[in-house]
């Protein structure tokens, strides 16, 4: 058979087939589990069904023709090593189907357990328990098989899991007992037949009694399951590439049901929300596999083991040391424990908090695992910023409601709400919102994404609730069983206190406690150091030295420089705190709002040249004091101001308020001329499209000596500067160019404004432009000839190269194509790389090949932006531009591009 399998296409391995560096093919749970067996750690024998079989299974709807044939060579083989046949009614093998995807996606696609049970063989596994001296044999046997038709009937053929729950808690109720433990064999046996019944009204067929058909289907479920609406939106919030697929796993069961000896667990070799050191995780005994991450009996630390079954914790704490070694990181771990005896059922790197992220980083640089370079890999700018949020400022008298677990850390502030669906609605709605549930499955996603936290009474820091919210940097607190969350009644009781649905509530992630009402928040101590506030040698905060440490290597290693957007002094004195190395834009409009409007009235209203030249006079000493104040804060940096970029109607009264103003007072007898010449003015000057029209550089060459004066303004402010002692760097950027020769017209008037101000203090300045019109980007070469440096406005080319107009469409239908997958994320967050994207690699080839020593950096949004940040830099840009906050996120990224784009090798 493996010379058949040699011929034709391999889809299928076993364990001992692969390793941790064939994720790609065997998913990270399948290369896990196969690198576990080669590490001769105790893992049930079994094999792996690859990506590429699910990947043609989604392409043509039907599986790849040698898949059956291989799947029963690896079964038959898997057979022969336990010694039994997969659903032999005397004395079954039973298997679980686990899903396994590149990237861990908890909870997102399907597994299936006890595979291979039916109404004969049931009566062998009891049989096959009992001769191995487990107490309660038949009861077990009877609780495996309700829990596959539970499993199967929900994920294989769609049939509602709320059936099969309200089934269970019946029969709890109906035996007085509030814990499935208390259900005896008859209980189960009955509960069994119920759920057959179940199963029969929603599928229109009994239950499958065929051991391979039930593997067969479970097989196509799980591959079905990637394109389901939770994997779907978690792959797109993850930013998890749609065209990778799944593996199935299919692995030997080991039952952690069969008694007090037995059990399931999960373990982290440290604490995935702080990154302490110790042994953290959860023990449930008597139970399988899911009851642990769904929540639904709450388990007990993993530090009870010792005293349960101290053989087996003693070999998990081995091995999990072994583990954390081997991957020079923190390992998540599933592991059960049958009749006394460990098996490993998964290990993975484990999904950790931000903080955890760069405390555990630094924790391993000084052990001596990894260098500085792969600490920086292994943290990212997401992850910062979340650091870069408040916490709660709790005083004394706030006393808390409840005491959970601290799962995923944070402050979050919102309205109690108890489904999904309501906290997108009011999300949606710009209503901040707490999601509480008794415990989280994965058709909660689209609500814990909406919510600003999650909040359950069940569960701990393994559960479903707690892996994803740390995954997503959401704030999180599990397992607060003092809450009796009532999900029909939308309210929750505690303490005899009932909170309702639209309640105010806060919850820490950090501490795990509850609080009723809004609580006020402090900064972050990352900002407090990003802010010079904190001295990060003597903090003694774990976490502020980590942050220190990546970043200064950080800085060390990045080519791109980092400036911030600023139009302030305020602003610029911030951004320099955070790390700016100057200014990419400083927008010159902002200058002109609040009192400055009547100036602006008066340019517009102009008559003749003598009162438009006296309201710019009047605007000159305004603008150049605004930039002095900016050159002094950034004194020795480069300051790039753009010219006035909108069009001046937007600076007056929208069109339909003024004409009611105008039809009111008119009606009232008023003296309304100055408001008719204003009404008159903006009907003139209104546009169908204004993004398109008279604006930026059009603007300066149409309105005579408005580009004049703040050329004048930059200027003599620098000179100012200049003759104080300062080092003022200043840098006149002309917005919207199309064609070299516009950019010619207004460089010709600002070089005779330049030398006439600096005739008796020399200051350099340099004029360039935004490339933000295709045309411009696709002429780089001709504009390049009268311009010292390039800035891309990408969100003005994302709008004009994609056609969006970005105020419409992004509430229009960016849902639908995110949806449709037509992106992956909306183009005016991240770069697109291919379309618009492009256009910036053309620009900076042709620029630079008519002007080598071109400047080139961006100022949109995206510079702030942590994918974007990388394209950048392999772009060849000199430096990104983005709000103050974001400066940190810019320069820990562009020094993560360095390293990344050298590759692993040199780590």
């Amino acid at each position: 058979m493996a010379s058949q399998e040699t011929a034709t296409h391999k889809y299928v391995y076993d364990f001992a087939e692969g390793n941790k560096d064939l994720k790609d093919l065997l998913g990270g749970k399948g290369a896990n589990l196969a690198e576990m067996t080669n590490l001769g750690l105790p893992v049930p024998p079994g094999f792996t069904i690859t990506t590429e079989a699910c990947k043609t299974y989604l392409a043509t709807g039907t599986e790849p023709p040698e898949l059956a044939d291989q799947i029963a060579t690896h079964l038959a083989a898997l057979e022969r090593e336990m010694g039994r046949r997969l659903g032999d009614p005397a004395d079954p093998l039973l298997v679980s189907v686990r899903s396994g995807a590149k990237f861990s996606m908890p909870g997102m696609m399907e597994t299936v357990l006890n595979v291979g049970l039916n109404d004969e063989s049931v009566v062998g596994l009891a049989r096959q328990a009992e001769a191995a001296g487990t107490a309660g044999a038949e009861r077990f046997a009877w609780d495996s098989y309700r829990r596959l038709i539970q499993m199967f009937g929900k994920t294989v053929c769609n049939v509602p899991g709320e059936e099969f729950e309200h089934a269970l808690e019946g029969a709890k109720r109906a035996k007085g007992t509030s814990d499935d433990l208390g259900l005896d064999a008859t209980d189960l046996r009955a509960l069994v037949d119920a759920y057959k019944t179940i199963f029969v009204k929603h599928t229109g067929r009994d239950f499958p009694q065929s051991p391979r058909e039930q593997l067969d289907l479970a097989i196509k479920a799980v591959f079905e399951s990637w394109n389901a609406e939770r994997a779907v939106l978690y792959r797109r919030q993850e930013r998890i590439p749609a065209d990778l697929g799944t593996a199935v796993n299919v692995v030997a069961m080991v039952f952690g049901n069969l008694g007090p000896d037995s059990g399931t667990g999960v373990a982290f070799t440290r604490d995935p929300a702080s990154g302490a050191q110790g042994i953290y995780g959860d023990y449930l005994a008597n139970a399988q596999g899911e009851d642990v991450v769904a929540g639904i009996r709450n388990t007990v630390p993993l530090q009870e083991l010792e005293r349960i079954n101290k053989p087996a914790y003693d070999e998990l704490l081995g091995i999990m040391a072994r583990l954390e070694e081997h991957y020079q990181d923190l390992c998540d771990i599933e592991f059960t424990i049958e009749r006394g005896k460990l098996w490993m059922l998964q290990t993975r790197v484990g999904k950790r908090t931000a903080a955890a992220a760069f405390i555990i980083a630094a924790q391993l640089v000084d052990e001596g695992l990894i260098d500085l370079d792969e600490a920086l890999h292994r943290v990212n700018g997401d992850q910062l910023a979340q650091l870069m949020f408040p916490r709660f400022k709790v005083e004394h008298d706030i006393e808390p409601i409840a005491r959970g677990i601290a799962a995923s850390p944070g402050a979050a502030v919102g309205r109690a709400v108890f489904d999904g669906k309501r906290a997108v609605e009011l999300a949606g709605q710009g209503e901040r919102v707490i999601l509480v549930r008794r415990e989280t499955n994965p058709d909660d996603l689209p609500g814990m994404i909406a919510a600003q936290g999650v909040l359950t009474s069940r569960g701990g820091k393994t559960s479903h609730a707690a892996v994803v919210a740390r995954g997503m940097g959401k704030t999180c607190v599990c397992g607060a069983d003092a809450l009796d969350v009532d999900v029909p009644g939308r309210k929750f009781t505690v303490a005899g206190q009932v909170v309702a649905e639209g309640d105010v509530i806060s919850i820490d992630g950090t501490t795990g406690k509850v609080y009723l009402g809004e609580v006020p928040v402090w900064p972050s101590e990352v900002v407090r150091y990003f802010e010079g506030t904190i001295d990060p040698e003597r903090s003694g905060d774990p976490l502020v030295s980590a942050v220190h440490r990546i970043m200064s290597h950080a800085d060390q290693r990045r080519r791109l420089a980092v400036r911030a957007n600023a139009d302030t002094g305020e602003d610029a004195a911030r951004a320099r705190r955070f790390g700016a190395q100057g200014i990419g834009l400083c927008r010159t409009e902002h200058m002109f709002l609040g009192d400055r409007r009547e100036l602006v009235e008066r340019l517009i209203l102009a008559r003749d040249d003598a009162e438009r030249e006296a309201a710019l006079a009047a605007l000159l000493p305004l603008q150049r004091a605004d930039f002095v104040e900016i050159f002094r804060e950034m004194d020795g940096q480069a300051v790039t101001v753009r010219l006035i970029d909108p069009p001046l109607h937007e600076f007056l009264p929208p069109l339909e308020q003024l004409a009611v103003n105008v039809a009111v007072a008119q009606e009232r007898g008023e003296d309304v001329a100055k408001e008719e010449a204003l009404l008159a003015a903006v009907r003139r000057m209104h546009e169908q499209n204004p993004m398109l029209g008279l604006r930026g550089v059009r603007l300066g060459l149409v309105v005579p000596g408005l580009f004049a004066m703040q050329v004048r303004a930059i200027v003599e402010a620098a000179v100012e500067c200049a003759k104080g002692g300062g080092n003022p760097r200043p840098e006149i950027m002309v917005p919207l160019v199309g064609a070299v020769q516009e950019l010619e017209t207004v460089r010709a008037e600002a070089e005779k404004i330049i030398a006439e101000v600096t005739r008796e203090r020399a200051v350099e300045v340099l004029i360039g432009t935004m490339i933000e019109v295709p045309r411009a980007a696709l002429t780089a070469g001709q504009i390049a000839e009268a311009a010292e440096f390039f800035s891309f406005g990408t969100n003005d080319l994302t709008q004009m190269g994609w056609g969006f107009s970005r105020d419409d469409v992004e509430g229009a239908f960016f849902w639908r194509y995110l949806e449709l997958g037509i992106f992956g994320i909306s183009p005016f967050e991240s770069m697109d790389r291919d379309g618009v994207g492009r256009l910036v690699r053309i620009a900076t080839e042709e620029g630079r090949a008519t002007r080598p020593g071109l400047k080139l950096g961006i100022c949109g949004e995206h510079g702030g932006d942590p994918e974007s940040v990388h394209f950048f830099h392999e772009v060849g840009l000199d430096y990104v531009s983005c709000s103050p906050f974001r400066v940190p996120v810019a320069r820990l990224e562009a020094g993560r591009a360095v390293v990344e784009a050298t590759g692993s090798d040199s780590r």
